[in-house]
């Protein structure tokens, strides 16, 4: 097939490969050149008519289009949505399964991992330096005598100082450090300060309650006195916890242990036709088991918000998400933006248009089971099932909130091509399309491009990936782990000004 019609209702088409002029599509013949992963209008479309993708509206015609017409950019523009919230009004509960296993790391707090890492986090950007030190000091040669550890890793970022003691910003980032200290893939952690920063930890321990202990200790330049002594003492540290846990040991575990990031980028048109729509059924197979998925990215969701408020397992959860769109229009506004901004010129190449049009192929990754939960941005997702959290687009500081939230895996689909990794959860990548596949075959684990091209159903893909999910659980290594990502992605979203 040279074109796929995703609905009915439908007045545009999308090509599956590069259509030259006067090629019979629907019983019109195009009038140029139409890329692959672009729109063909099937209709006359008259100057400000909405253009319907998905059966929902993705824009307004800015120019009279005829039928055969590329549809991109050139004449089709963004408007605001208006619509009518529905609250429950499209609950398909999965049907309970168990028995699915993987082989994860039980820890003393009841949590399961599926790495066993030793952390080195950091209060602010001016005990960066200090942290790195530190887990660069522990090479494979130095770790060959742990073979159950899977690494010293430093998560470093560029804030914590110059910032308010208190509000959004604050507690956006003391809930990543609390997360990343407290997850399940740690056997190990330790906290690196300067001492005189915004963000102290102390403030940290006290807030959540944390002791320290073999396995969790803390210090700051200041009070050691000094870069190198700090880097020493780090050291020593993290030598005495490697003993401890070198001592995990994977045991069976239930699929109902897994909480899995949902993620996406460098998108393109087949994200929302193939691997997408794969994942969120992969995610309806965890939720069976009574697992968890955890959709985020919330501009990139606005414009297919009402259909997930329509799957709400209650009203206040749906009223929860749109408190989360309205703050981002409002905060968009404040910073003389547009919700439009996203898509990226990369995402425009590979045929998406409009933001509306981008956000109703990314919801689709989190499947068709009930929304059983809203949560900020890093916090604590105690809900099963599908859920959402608060994120910007960014994916790096999207995927560092849904880790610091419990995610212990992340799948992230791409049609553009991405080089992203995470740790301490390992990240599976998914290809939109067959081309991308074999472009880059050492960064895709899944090519669903074999939706359009090998006559593989959703059904079969979306199994491929949930089976997949298991094995990297279980500690087999995803492209992205085999090639040393995940080191430089932990960006917390930093809001608010810098002062």
């Amino acid at each position: 097939m040279d074109y796929v019609r995703l609905d009915p209702a439908d007045n545009v088409v999308t090509a599956t490969r590069a259509l030259q002029a006067g090629h019979q599509v629907e019983g019109a013949a195009t009038r140029a050149l139409i890329p692959s992963g672009h729109k063909i209008a099937t209709r006359d479309i008259a100057a400000g008519e909405q253009v319907r993708k998905y059966a929902q509206f993705i824009g307004l015609a800015s120019e009279d289009i005829a039928a055969g017409d590329h549809v991109h950019t050139h004449n089709l523009e963004f408007r605001a949505t208006e619509v009518d919230y529905e609250f429950g009004t499209d609950l398909r509960p999965v049907e309970p399964s168990s028995g699915d296993t993987f082989m994860g790391y039980r820890r003393d707090s009841g949590r399961v991992g599926t790495r066993n890492y030793i952390a080195i986090v950091t209060s602010v950007n001016c005990s960066a330096t200090a942290a790195r030190r530190i887990a660069d000091h522990f090479t494979a040669d130095r770790l060959s005598d742990y073979p159950n550890v899977d690494g010293v890793v430093a998560f470093v970022h560029g804030t914590g100082c110059g910032m308010a003691g208190d509000g959004e910003g604050f507690e956006a980032l003391q809930r990543v450090m609390w997360g990343y200290a407290r997850h399940p893939n740690h056997a190990g952690v330790l906290m690196v300060g300067l001492g005189c920063e915004m963000n102290q930890i102390d403030w940290l321990l006290e807030a959540y309650g944390l002791k320290q202990s073999e396995t969790f200790q803390v210090m700051n330049i200041q009070n050691v006195a000094g870069l190198q002594k700090t880097i020493d003492m780090g050291i020593q540290k993290v030598e005495a916890m490697l003993p401890i846990a070198n001592q995990a040991q994977r045991e069976p575990c239930p699929a109902s242990e897994l909480m899995v990031a949902l993620q996406c980028g460098g998108s393109d048109a087949w994200s929302g036709v193939t691997a997408n729509p794969a994942l969120g059924y992969a995610c309806d197979l965890l939720a069976a088991q009574g697992g968890t998925g955890v959709l985020a990215e919330t501009p990139e969701i606005y414009g297919a918000e009402h259909l997930l408020t329509r799957r709400a397992a209650d009203r206040a959860t749906g009223e929860k998400l749109i408190g989360l769109v309205e703050w981002w229009k409002d905060y968009t506004a404040r910073n003389k933006g547009s919700m439009d901004n996203n898509p990226s010129p990369g995402n425009k190449k590979g045929g998406l248009t409009t933001i509306l049009e981008k956000s109703l192929g990314a919801a689709a990754k989190g499947g068709t089971s009930p929304l059983a939960g809203v949560y900020k941005y890093a916090e604590p997702v105690t809900a099963r099932g599908f859920t959402f959290m608060d994120s910007p687009g960014y994916d790096p500081a999207s995927v560092t909130g849904q880790i610091a939230g419990g995610c212990n895996m992340v799948v992230f689909t791409t049609g553009r091509g991405s080089a992203f990794g995470s740790k301490p959860a390992p990240t599976i990548k998914v290809a939109t399309n067959s081309e991308l596949a074999v472009r880059m075959p050492d960064d895709m684990d899944v090519n669903a491009g074999e939706m359009l091209t090998g006559g593989v159903t959703l059904e079969q893909k979306g199994r491929e990936i949930y089976e997949l999910i298991l094995r990297v659980a279980s500690g087999e290594v995803s492209k992205s782990e085999a090639q040393g990502l995940g080191d430089y992605e932990f960006v917390p979203w930093q809001i608010g000004a810098v002062m």
